[in-house]
C-alpha cells in the first residue's frame, strides 16, 4: 500500500483528492490537514462521509510528527504556501506531489512576477518534473518531486500539443476562450462566486493577467522548441465543475479535417484519460472523471483549426491527474483508482 498524507484536505481540489484516495485499493491516508478545520471530524467539514470514515484533520504544524508514515505527500496549498512542507518532505525522502501552483513555473522572476510573492524553495524549481502524464511520463516515473498542472492549463495543452508537434498552425497567433465551473475559484468565501453575484451571468476575468497564462505558454513553448506566446480569456459560468476551451489557430498548410483526426487519435491512441471524439465536447460528459475530451473542426472558409476540449476541473484538471502521477511514481497501473466514466445526468 502506498501510505499518503494530504496537505490541505478540506478544499474542493483537497476534498476530491481525499475521495480518490479513499477508494483507491493501493493507498491509505495516514493523515490529512486543515488550515481553517483542525482537530475536526473530517465528516464535519464533508458530511457525506459520515459512517464511512473516522479521519480527523491536523494542523500543518504537526506534520513533522507523521512524515516518517508516509511515503508521499499531496500539497493542496494556495500558492506561496507550500515551500515549508516540500522542503520538509523532501529532506525526510518523503515523496510530493504539489497541487498547487508553486512548482510549475521554472523561471523565478515570472513566477515572482505573476504570483506576487518570493519564492522560497528555489532550489527543487529544476527538479519537480511537470505533471502532465501525457508530455512527461517517463520523468515522473522517476521523480521525487511532481508539479501537478493547473485545470485550465491541462485543458489546453492536451487541445494543441499535437498541433504544435506535427507543425500544423502559426505559432504567433493563438488564441484560447475557456471557460470553468465557480469550483474553480476555490471553497474560501468570495463575494465573486456567491450565489447570487455569479448565477444566471457569464463573465470574462483575469483578461490578460489570469496567472495560468506564463504555464501554459512555457509548456507550449517546451513542446514547439520556439518561445510561444498566447492570447487567453477564461470565463465563469454558473455550474459547479468543469472547463470547457476553444482554441482557434490559424493552419499552416492545406490538411482537411479527417488528416487531423487522424493524427490526434494516433497520438492519443494509448493514452487512457485522452479521447478524440467526433462529436462537440460538454463538460457533463466528463464531469466527475479522469477523462479529457478532444474535438476538432477545419474552418475552411477561414484557413483556420478550432479544437475544442473538456475537462472536469477537480479530476483532471486537479486531483485525478495527481492520482495519476502517484501511480505513476510507484510503478502501478497508470489507471488505478481512476477507472470509471462521467455519471449523469
Amino acid at each position: 500500500m502506498i501510505k499518503v498524507g494530504i496537505i490541505g484536505a478540506t478544499g474542493y481540489a483537497g476534498q476530491s483528492l481525499f475521495y480518490l484516495l479513499h477508494i483507491h485499493s493501493k493507498a491509505c491516508i495516514e493523515f490529512i490537514t486543515s488550515h481553517n478545520y483542525a482537530d475536526m471530524d473530517y465528516s464535519d467539514v464533508y458530511k457525506n462521509y459520515k459512517g464511512f470514515i473516522s479521519d480527523v484533520c491536523i494542523k500543518e504544524d504537526d506534520v513533522k510528527y507523521k512524515i516518517n508514515s508516509v511515503d508521499v505527500i499531496f500539497t493542496a496549498l494556495p500558492h506561496g504556501k507550500s515551500f515549508d512542507i516540500v522542503k520538509f518532505a523532501l529532506e525526510k525522502n518523503v515523496k510530493v506531489i504539489d497541487i498547487g501552483s508553486d512548482f510549475r513555473i521554472k523561471d523565478v522572476l515570472t513566477y515572482e512576477k505573476w504570483y506576487k510573492v518570493k519564492h522560497e524553495a528555489q532550489k527543487y524549481l529544476n527538479e519537480a518534473i511537470y505533471g502532465l502524464p501525457e508530455i512527461n511520463r517517463e520523468k515522473i516515473k522517476s521523480s521525487r518531486i511532481v508539479a501537478n498542472p493547473g485545470c485550465y492549463p491541462t485543458s489546453c495543452l492536451l487541445a494543441l500539443m499535437p498541433a504544435l508537434k506535427e507543425d500544423l498552425i502559426d505559432k504567433t497567433s493563438i488564441i484560447i476562450d475557456s471557460k470553468s465551473g465557480v469550483s474553480g475559484a476555490g471553497r474560501a468565501a468570495n463575494i465573486g462566486t456567491l450565489f447570487c453575484e455569479c448565477s444566471e451571468s457569464i463573465k470574462a476575468y483575469g483578461v490578460c493577467e489570469h496567472r495560468h497564462i506564463p504555464e501554459i505558454e512555457q509548456e507550449l513553448s517546451n513542446i514547439s522548441g520556439e518561445e510561444i506566446n498566447i492570447i487567453f480569456t477564461p470565463h465563469l459560468v454558473p455550474m459547479i465543475r468543469g472547463i470547457l476551451s476553444v482554441c482557434y489557430l490559424r493552419l499552416k498548410k492545406d490538411i482537411d479535417e479527417e488528416m487531423i483526426y487522424k493524427i490526434y487519435k494516433s497520438y492519443y491512441s494509448n493514452e487512457p484519460f485522452v479521447r478524440v471524439v467526433p462529436y462537440l465536447p460538454e463538460t457533463r460528459y466528463v464531469k466527475g472523471s479522469n477523462i479529457c475530451d478532444i474535438s476538432l473542426r477545419v474552418d475552411k472558409r477561414t484557413g483556420s483549426l478550432i479544437i475544442i476540449s473538456a475537462i472536469d476541473n477537480l479530476i483532471k484538471g486537479a486531483a485525478g491527474q495527481a492520482v495519476q502521477n502517484m501511480n505513476l511514481m510507484f510503478g502501478i497501473d497508470e489507471a488505478s483508482g481512476l477507472k470509471f466514466p462521467s455519471m449523469i445526468p
